[in-house]
Protein backbone atom coordinates (compact mmCIF):
# COMPACT_ATOMS: atom_id res chain seq x y z
CA UNK A 1 0.00 0.00 0.00
CA UNK A 2 1.02 3.57 -0.57
CA UNK A 3 0.62 6.69 1.52
CA UNK A 4 -0.81 9.68 -0.34
CA UNK A 5 1.67 12.46 -0.88
CA UNK A 6 -0.83 15.23 -0.21
CA UNK A 7 -4.38 16.49 -0.62
CA UNK A 8 -4.91 19.53 -2.79
CA UNK A 9 -8.06 21.62 -3.06
CA UNK A 10 -9.74 22.13 -6.42
CA UNK A 11 -12.11 24.97 -7.19
CA UNK A 12 -15.89 24.71 -7.62
CA UNK A 13 -18.51 25.29 -10.29
CA UNK A 14 -17.35 28.17 -12.46
CA UNK A 15 -20.41 28.44 -14.71
CA UNK A 16 -22.92 28.17 -11.87
CA UNK A 17 -20.92 30.62 -9.74
CA UNK A 18 -20.97 33.12 -12.59
CA UNK A 19 -24.75 32.73 -12.65
CA UNK A 20 -25.38 32.78 -8.91
CA UNK A 21 -22.87 35.39 -7.76
CA UNK A 22 -22.35 37.60 -10.81
CA UNK A 23 -25.73 37.42 -12.51
CA UNK A 24 -24.39 36.03 -15.78
CA UNK A 25 -27.13 34.51 -17.94
CA UNK A 26 -26.41 31.46 -20.09
CA UNK A 27 -28.88 30.53 -22.82
CA UNK A 28 -29.00 29.60 -26.50
CA UNK A 29 -27.12 32.81 -27.32
CA UNK A 30 -24.12 31.66 -25.26
CA UNK A 31 -23.36 28.14 -26.54
CA UNK A 32 -19.83 28.33 -25.13
CA UNK A 33 -21.26 28.52 -21.57
CA UNK A 34 -18.56 29.86 -19.22
CA UNK A 35 -16.11 29.95 -22.14
CA UNK A 36 -18.29 32.76 -23.56
CA UNK A 37 -16.71 35.14 -21.05
CA UNK A 38 -13.33 34.66 -22.72
CA UNK A 39 -14.98 36.50 -25.60
CA UNK A 40 -17.35 38.87 -23.85
CA UNK A 41 -16.24 39.66 -20.29
CA UNK A 42 -12.80 38.43 -19.14
CA UNK A 43 -12.82 40.78 -16.14
CA UNK A 44 -15.88 39.11 -14.60
CA UNK A 45 -14.40 35.72 -15.40
CA UNK A 46 -11.19 36.54 -13.56
CA UNK A 47 -13.12 37.97 -10.60
CA UNK A 48 -15.05 34.72 -10.25
CA UNK A 49 -11.87 32.66 -10.42
CA UNK A 50 -10.26 34.97 -7.87
CA UNK A 51 -13.08 34.09 -5.46
CA UNK A 52 -11.97 30.46 -5.52
CA UNK A 53 -8.33 31.39 -4.98
CA UNK A 54 -9.27 33.49 -1.96
CA UNK A 55 -11.40 30.61 -0.68
CA UNK A 56 -8.31 28.39 -0.59
CA UNK A 57 -8.27 26.54 -3.91
CA UNK A 58 -4.85 25.16 -4.88
CA UNK A 59 -5.89 24.16 -8.41
CA UNK A 60 -8.06 26.24 -10.75
CA UNK A 61 -9.97 24.72 -13.63
CA UNK A 62 -10.33 26.94 -16.63
CA UNK A 63 -13.18 28.35 -18.72
CA UNK A 64 -12.57 26.01 -21.65
CA UNK A 65 -14.88 23.08 -20.85
CA UNK A 66 -17.19 23.80 -23.78
CA UNK A 67 -14.68 25.17 -26.25
CA UNK A 68 -15.21 23.71 -29.70
CA UNK A 69 -15.18 24.83 -33.31
CA UNK A 70 -18.95 24.25 -33.42
CA UNK A 71 -19.54 26.31 -30.26
CA UNK A 72 -17.58 29.28 -31.60
CA UNK A 73 -19.43 29.03 -34.92
CA UNK A 74 -22.73 29.47 -33.03
CA UNK A 75 -21.39 32.43 -31.00
CA UNK A 76 -22.52 35.64 -32.71
CA UNK A 77 -20.62 38.68 -31.47
CA UNK A 78 -18.99 41.70 -33.07
CA UNK A 79 -17.16 41.61 -35.41
CA UNK A 80 -18.60 38.18 -36.29
CA UNK A 81 -22.41 38.54 -36.46
CA UNK A 82 -22.71 35.17 -38.23
CA UNK A 83 -20.56 33.30 -35.71
CA UNK A 84 -16.86 33.20 -34.85
CA UNK A 85 -14.98 31.43 -37.68
CA UNK A 86 -12.27 28.83 -37.22
CA UNK A 87 -9.44 31.23 -38.09
CA UNK A 88 -10.42 33.64 -35.30
CA UNK A 89 -10.71 31.14 -32.44
CA UNK A 90 -7.06 31.25 -31.44
CA UNK A 91 -7.15 34.98 -30.68
CA UNK A 92 -9.75 34.28 -27.98
CA UNK A 93 -8.04 31.18 -26.61
CA UNK A 94 -4.88 33.25 -26.16
CA UNK A 95 -6.76 34.97 -23.31
CA UNK A 96 -7.78 31.68 -21.68
CA UNK A 97 -5.71 30.89 -18.58
CA UNK A 98 -5.52 27.18 -19.31
CA UNK A 99 -7.13 24.06 -20.70
CA UNK A 100 -10.05 21.88 -19.52
CA UNK A 101 -11.92 20.02 -22.26
CA UNK A 102 -15.26 18.39 -21.62
CA UNK A 103 -16.79 15.51 -23.55
CA UNK A 104 -18.14 15.83 -27.09
CA UNK A 105 -21.74 16.54 -26.20
CA UNK A 106 -20.96 19.21 -23.64
CA UNK A 107 -20.22 21.24 -26.78
CA UNK A 108 -23.32 20.31 -28.77
CA UNK A 109 -27.05 21.03 -28.54
CA UNK A 110 -28.73 19.69 -26.53
CA UNK A 111 -26.07 18.94 -23.92
CA UNK A 112 -25.85 15.16 -23.62
CA UNK A 113 -22.80 14.42 -21.50
CA UNK A 114 -25.15 12.84 -18.94
CA UNK A 115 -26.57 10.34 -21.42
CA UNK A 116 -23.69 9.54 -23.76
CA UNK A 117 -26.16 9.22 -26.63
CA UNK A 118 -24.28 10.78 -29.51
CA UNK A 119 -25.39 11.33 -33.08
CA UNK A 120 -24.42 8.98 -35.91
CA UNK A 121 -21.51 11.19 -36.98
CA UNK A 122 -19.84 10.89 -33.55
CA UNK A 123 -20.93 7.46 -32.37
CA UNK A 124 -17.67 5.53 -32.83
CA UNK A 125 -14.29 5.65 -31.12
CA UNK A 126 -12.61 6.75 -34.35
CA UNK A 127 -15.01 9.65 -34.84
CA UNK A 128 -14.56 10.73 -31.22
CA UNK A 129 -10.78 10.48 -31.56
CA UNK A 130 -10.78 12.75 -34.60
CA UNK A 131 -13.10 15.28 -32.95
CA UNK A 132 -11.05 15.51 -29.74
CA UNK A 133 -7.75 15.71 -31.63
CA UNK A 134 -9.01 18.59 -33.76
CA UNK A 135 -10.15 20.43 -30.65
CA UNK A 136 -6.88 19.83 -28.77
CA UNK A 137 -5.00 21.33 -31.71
CA UNK A 138 -6.96 24.55 -31.24
CA UNK A 139 -5.03 24.93 -27.99
CA UNK A 140 -1.62 23.69 -29.09
CA UNK A 141 -1.68 26.23 -31.93
CA UNK A 142 -1.84 29.11 -29.42
CA UNK A 143 1.70 30.24 -28.74
CA UNK A 144 2.63 30.08 -25.06
CA UNK A 145 -0.70 28.65 -23.87
CA UNK A 146 0.71 25.30 -22.74
CA UNK A 147 3.36 27.10 -20.70
CA UNK A 148 0.64 28.58 -18.50
CA UNK A 149 -0.94 25.34 -17.31
CA UNK A 150 0.02 22.43 -15.04
CA UNK A 151 -2.54 19.81 -16.11
CA UNK A 152 -5.10 19.06 -18.78
CA UNK A 153 -8.45 17.77 -17.47
CA UNK A 154 -10.86 15.66 -19.51
CA UNK A 155 -14.11 15.82 -17.57
CA UNK A 156 -17.57 14.30 -17.39
CA UNK A 157 -16.77 11.51 -19.84
CA UNK A 158 -19.88 9.31 -20.21
CA UNK A 159 -18.61 6.54 -22.51
CA UNK A 160 -15.88 3.92 -22.52
CA UNK A 161 -15.05 4.51 -26.18
CA UNK A 162 -14.66 8.24 -25.48
CA UNK A 163 -12.20 7.44 -22.67
CA UNK A 164 -10.07 5.52 -25.15
CA UNK A 165 -10.54 8.21 -27.79
CA UNK A 166 -9.25 11.03 -25.58
CA UNK A 167 -6.23 8.94 -24.51
CA UNK A 168 -5.33 8.44 -28.16
CA UNK A 169 -6.04 12.06 -29.09
CA UNK A 170 -3.96 13.34 -26.20
CA UNK A 171 -1.06 11.10 -27.23
CA UNK A 172 -1.16 12.41 -30.80
CA UNK A 173 -1.64 16.04 -29.75
CA UNK A 174 1.71 15.76 -27.89
CA UNK A 175 0.81 18.44 -25.34
CA UNK A 176 3.63 17.65 -22.92
CA UNK A 177 1.58 17.95 -19.72
CA UNK A 178 0.11 15.56 -17.19
CA UNK A 179 -3.59 14.94 -17.72
CA UNK A 180 -6.50 13.40 -15.91
CA UNK A 181 -9.74 11.74 -16.93
CA UNK A 182 -12.86 12.18 -14.83
CA UNK A 183 -16.15 10.37 -15.39
CA UNK A 184 -19.78 11.08 -14.56
CA UNK A 185 -22.20 8.68 -12.87
CA UNK A 186 -25.64 10.33 -13.07
CA UNK A 187 -27.96 7.34 -12.55
CA UNK A 188 -28.82 5.30 -9.49
CA UNK A 189 -26.40 2.49 -10.40
CA UNK A 190 -22.62 2.85 -10.41
CA UNK A 191 -22.43 2.80 -14.18
CA UNK A 192 -21.31 5.25 -16.83
CA UNK A 193 -24.23 6.62 -18.87
CA UNK A 194 -23.37 4.11 -21.62
CA UNK A 195 -23.78 1.23 -19.13
CA UNK A 196 -20.06 0.61 -18.49
CA UNK A 197 -19.33 -0.72 -14.95
CA UNK A 198 -16.83 1.13 -12.77
CA UNK A 199 -14.08 -1.48 -13.02
CA UNK A 200 -14.22 -1.44 -16.83
CA UNK A 201 -14.15 2.36 -16.83
CA UNK A 202 -11.08 2.42 -14.55
CA UNK A 203 -9.33 -0.16 -16.73
CA UNK A 204 -10.22 1.91 -19.78
CA UNK A 205 -8.50 4.88 -18.17
CA UNK A 206 -5.38 3.09 -16.92
CA UNK A 207 -4.65 -0.11 -18.83
CA UNK A 208 -1.94 0.04 -21.53
CA UNK A 209 -3.40 1.33 -24.78
CA UNK A 210 -1.56 1.21 -28.07
CA UNK A 211 -1.13 4.77 -29.29
CA UNK A 212 -2.71 6.15 -26.11
CA UNK A 213 -1.28 8.09 -23.16
CA UNK A 214 -1.87 7.02 -19.55
CA UNK A 215 -3.50 9.68 -17.35
CA UNK A 216 -1.75 10.94 -14.23
CA UNK A 217 -5.08 10.97 -12.42
CA UNK A 218 -8.56 9.49 -12.57
CA UNK A 219 -11.67 10.99 -11.08
CA UNK A 220 -15.36 11.46 -10.52
CA UNK A 221 -17.10 14.75 -11.24
CA UNK A 222 -20.59 16.17 -11.71
CA UNK A 223 -22.01 13.31 -9.61
CA UNK A 224 -24.20 13.48 -6.52
CA UNK A 225 -22.45 13.49 -3.15
CA UNK A 226 -24.31 10.48 -1.79
CA UNK A 227 -22.84 8.28 -4.53
CA UNK A 228 -19.20 9.06 -3.77
CA UNK A 229 -18.50 6.54 -0.96
CA UNK A 230 -19.41 3.50 -3.06
CA UNK A 231 -17.75 4.91 -6.17
CA UNK A 232 -14.53 5.67 -4.29
CA UNK A 233 -14.53 2.11 -2.96
CA UNK A 234 -15.01 0.71 -6.47
CA UNK A 235 -12.29 2.93 -7.92
CA UNK A 236 -9.93 1.81 -5.16
CA UNK A 237 -10.68 -1.87 -5.63
CA UNK A 238 -10.13 -1.58 -9.38
CA UNK A 239 -6.79 0.21 -8.98
CA UNK A 240 -5.68 -2.25 -6.28
CA UNK A 241 -6.42 -5.21 -8.56
CA UNK A 242 -4.39 -3.62 -11.34
CA UNK A 243 -1.39 -2.85 -9.13
CA UNK A 244 -1.37 -6.38 -7.71
CA UNK A 245 -1.57 -8.03 -11.16
CA UNK A 246 0.49 -5.94 -12.05
CA UNK A 247 -0.92 -4.15 -15.08
CA UNK A 248 -0.29 -0.76 -13.44
CA UNK A 249 3.15 0.28 -12.28
CA UNK A 250 2.32 3.69 -10.81
CA UNK A 251 -0.80 4.48 -8.80
CA UNK A 252 -2.84 7.44 -10.05
CA UNK A 253 -4.04 10.51 -8.23
CA UNK A 254 -7.72 10.39 -7.31
CA UNK A 255 -9.80 13.48 -8.14
CA UNK A 256 -13.18 14.02 -6.51
CA UNK A 257 -15.35 16.99 -7.41
CA UNK A 258 -19.02 16.15 -7.04
CA UNK A 259 -21.92 18.51 -7.51
CA UNK A 260 -22.32 21.08 -4.77
CA UNK A 261 -26.10 21.03 -5.06
CA UNK A 262 -28.62 20.44 -2.32
CA UNK A 263 -30.61 18.22 -4.65
CA UNK A 264 -30.99 20.43 -7.73
CA UNK A 265 -30.68 18.79 -11.11
CA UNK A 266 -29.86 20.68 -14.32
CA UNK A 267 -32.63 20.34 -16.90
CA UNK A 268 -30.99 20.54 -20.35
CA UNK A 269 -34.33 21.44 -21.95
CA UNK A 270 -35.37 24.33 -19.69
CA UNK A 271 -31.72 25.24 -18.95
CA UNK A 272 -32.59 25.69 -15.28
CA UNK A 273 -31.58 24.06 -12.00
CA UNK A 274 -34.63 22.23 -10.67
CA UNK A 275 -35.12 20.98 -7.13
CA UNK A 276 -35.35 17.21 -6.81
CA UNK A 277 -34.53 15.57 -3.50
CA UNK A 278 -32.07 16.52 -0.78
CA UNK A 279 -28.76 14.69 -0.44
CA UNK A 280 -27.12 15.15 2.93
CA UNK A 281 -24.60 12.32 3.07
CA UNK A 282 -21.06 13.69 3.07
CA UNK A 283 -18.42 12.24 0.81
CA UNK A 284 -15.63 10.17 2.35
CA UNK A 285 -12.28 11.30 0.95
CA UNK A 286 -10.16 9.10 3.20
CA UNK A 287 -7.18 7.25 1.81
CA UNK A 288 -7.79 3.71 0.67
CA UNK A 289 -4.07 3.07 0.45
CA UNK A 290 -3.96 2.82 -3.34
CA UNK A 291 -3.81 6.40 -4.66
CA UNK A 292 -0.67 8.48 -4.84
CA UNK A 293 -2.47 11.70 -3.91
CA UNK A 294 -5.86 13.41 -3.87
CA UNK A 295 -7.41 16.51 -5.40
CA UNK A 296 -10.83 17.36 -3.99
CA UNK A 297 -13.24 20.13 -4.90
CA UNK A 298 -16.67 20.72 -6.34
CA UNK A 299 -18.53 20.79 -9.63
CA UNK A 300 -21.92 22.34 -10.50
CA UNK A 301 -23.35 24.62 -7.81
CA UNK A 302 -20.24 24.30 -5.61
CA UNK A 303 -19.57 27.88 -4.52
CA UNK A 304 -16.43 29.57 -3.26
CA UNK A 305 -17.89 29.39 0.25
CA UNK A 306 -18.16 25.61 -0.01
CA UNK A 307 -14.58 25.37 -1.28
CA UNK A 308 -13.53 27.39 1.76
CA UNK A 309 -15.30 24.85 3.98
CA UNK A 310 -13.42 22.09 2.18
CA UNK A 311 -10.13 23.88 2.85
CA UNK A 312 -10.91 23.77 6.56
CA UNK A 313 -11.76 20.06 6.30
CA UNK A 314 -8.28 19.41 4.90
CA UNK A 315 -6.07 21.88 6.80
CA UNK A 316 -2.90 19.98 5.93
CA UNK A 317 -3.41 20.21 2.19
CA UNK A 318 -0.62 21.76 0.19
CA UNK A 319 -0.95 24.77 -2.08
CA UNK A 320 0.88 24.56 -5.39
Amino acid sequence: MTTPERVRILDGGLGTSLEDRYGVVFDDATPLWSSHLIVSDPDTLLACQRDFVEAGADVLLTPTYQVSIEGFARTKVAPFPDGIPRFAIERYLANAPGLEPGPLWACMLPSQEYSGKYDDDHDTEEALYRWHLERLRLFTNVQGLMDRIAYVAFETLPRLDEIRAVRRAYHDADMGKEFWISCVFPGEANLLPDGTPVDHAVKGMLEPLSGGSKPWGIGINCTKLNKLPSLIKSYGESVRSMTSAPTLETAPCLLLYPDGTKGEVYNTTTKKWEKQQAHTQAADHKDQGVFRSFIVGGCCKASAAEINELRWEFPGSSRT
